[in-house]
């Protein structure tokens, strides 16, 4: 099932300019109840002005000049997301760790409208809207469509492997892979840290569940040897934006000069350039 923003169409402002001042009129159809070219007309009216017209999105207008980095980034997110959230909250450790992706602009790219899902019910929800695509020459490996192309682009000009070379958890993963991973490397008590604030560094190790980018489609987790495979990746809109996981890699759609236009932060960490959100 493929996910659609649905929004006015451009003759919707031309019906409902000529709607409105026969408003009055139609509001008056219960006193004249006999009078039957009124009645019509109304109902004509109101099936024209109630007619959705499914049409894309327009990507928004942002100014960013004069705005910080931080500043940039949660305005670029804003319409992905249904509230942003408050500084010290779990979700905003969670965004600051792994929101890369919401900058992502693509209308066949379907995102989550919050930053962790409660359980497994509310993956598989999200899971169910999304078109996946399998990456040639592997197992098990599905990834959101727009993904899954450029990194087929990628791969047909450069070999690159996957980490574990099977696919199913280098690529986009259930809630219960999530949580097994979770509890190989951590337990509850370091998850009661991480929403406190006080752990962060097991972020960059794993994700806590529900909100591994990896339930959304758009990570993968890949085997690297060389330069040319980064430079390659880069130019499809894939990065490393999980400080510390190296072989971590995100879709984000954009080049990486956009990167910069949105706030986020180049920083290099053992030899490692990752693009980390500015929060």
């Amino acid at each position: 099932m493929v996910f659609a923003i649905v929004a006015s169409h451009p003759i919707a402002h031309q019906q409902l300019t000529t709607a409105v001042p026969q408003v009055k009129d139609c509001s008056m159809t219960n006193l004249v109840a006999n009078n039957q070219e009124l009645s019509q007309a109304c109902d004509n009216i109101s099936q024209a002005v109630s007619t959705p017209f499914p049409v894309s999105s327009p990507t928004p207008n942002l100014n960013l000049t004069n705005l910080t980095h931080k500043e940039r980034f949660l305005l670029t997110i804003k319409h992905q997301l249904l509230t942003i959230p408050q500084p010290g909250t779990f979700d905003y450790i969670l965004l600051r760790a792994y929101g890369a992706a919401f900058v992502d602009e693509d209308p066949e790219v379907k995102l989550p409208q919050k930053v962790v899902f409660g359980n497994e019910l509310e993956t598989k929800e999200f899971q169910a809207t999304l078109t996946l695509e399998k990456v040639k020459n592997t197992n098990d490996c599905y990834l959101q469509q727009s993904a899954a192309a450029a990194l087929n682009r990628v791969r047909s000009q450069i070999p690159i492997s996957l980490k574990s070379g099977y696919g199913a958890s280098d690529c986009t993963r259930t809630f219960e892979t999530n949580l097994r991973f979770w509890r190989k490397y951590a337990n509850d008590k370091t998850l009661e840290k991480v929403r406190e604030g006080k752990e962060t560094a097991i972020l960059g190790l794993v994700a806590p569940p529900g909100s591994s980018q990896h339930l959304w489609g758009l990570a993968v987790d890949l085997q690297l040897t060389n330069l040319a495979q980064k430079k390659a990746l880069n130019e499809n809109g894939w990065f490393q934006t999980v400080e510390n996981d190296v072989p971590h890699w995100t879709y984000l759609g954009q080049p990486q000069e956009k990167l910069v236009e949105f706030g986020f932060q180049n920083r290099v960490v053992r030899g490692i350039s990752y693009w980390l959100t500015p929060l």
